[in-house]
């Protein structure tokens, strides 16, 4: 049996086949989960350390998992907790650092060209220096909907607001970004998506 879906993945773990149900359910899920801390704590370190407490937890405690909402809104609701909790642990430890190395990178390894590698990072860190001036529920939005191609019914269920809400949410951020790329190199990519 493929273990594809959510609810193949459930039984397999009801089964007692938890170590192959584990890794079929860390592999459908951890873009998603570490897009969702990428974008709640801004560094690949720390979107990678939240993505791994994230699946830990998950994992502790799959079978308390009822099935009253989608796996993924369960995770996206573990994972907005992990991502607070590192936000607070972080304040707190500033307050105790007395030297930083915020400038330090970490590159991916990946079968493209260096130079696509660093046009890739370079459109990231400006997308992402946009989309940090947005309100954080249109950001939240349109990062649910645009980069993790969520329907605004599954976005609904995620976060507890209306589609209508996120509806406008996300045209409003569309609007707001549009705006501040229009002036910009980026201005006719974005156009091909948007228009």
């Amino acid at each position: 049996m493929t273990l594809d879906t959510d609810a193949r993945i459930l039984e397999e773990f009801k089964r007692g086949s938890r170590e192959r149900a584990a890794t079929a359910f860390v592999r459908k899920n951890q873009r998603f989960v570490y897009s969702v801390a990428f974008r709640q704590l801004q560094t690949q370190e720390d979107a990678q350390d939240a993505s791994q407490e994230v699946f830990i937890r998950a994992l502790q405690n799959i079978d308390t998992f009822k099935g009253e909402s989608a796996l993924q809104t369960w995770l996206y609701r573990i994972t907005m907790n992990v991502c607070s909790n590192m936000r607070r642990k972080k304040k707190v430890q500033s307050w105790f650092r007395i030297g930083s190395q915020e400038d330090e990178r970490d590159v991916a390894g990946s079968s493209i060209s260096p130079e696509q590698h660093v046009l890739n990072l370079d459109f990231q860190s400006r997308l992402a220096t946009f989309l940090t001036a947005l309100p954080e529920k249109q950001r939240e939005t349109f990062c649910l909907r645009y980069f993790d191609e969520l329907s605004y019914e599954e976005m609904s269920t995620m976060v507890g607001t209306s589609v209508g809400a996120l509806k406008a949410n996300y045209h409003h951020a569309v609007k707001k970004l549009a705006v501040m790329i229009k002036d910009t190199d980026l201005y006719d990519q974005w156009r091909e998506h948007h228009e």
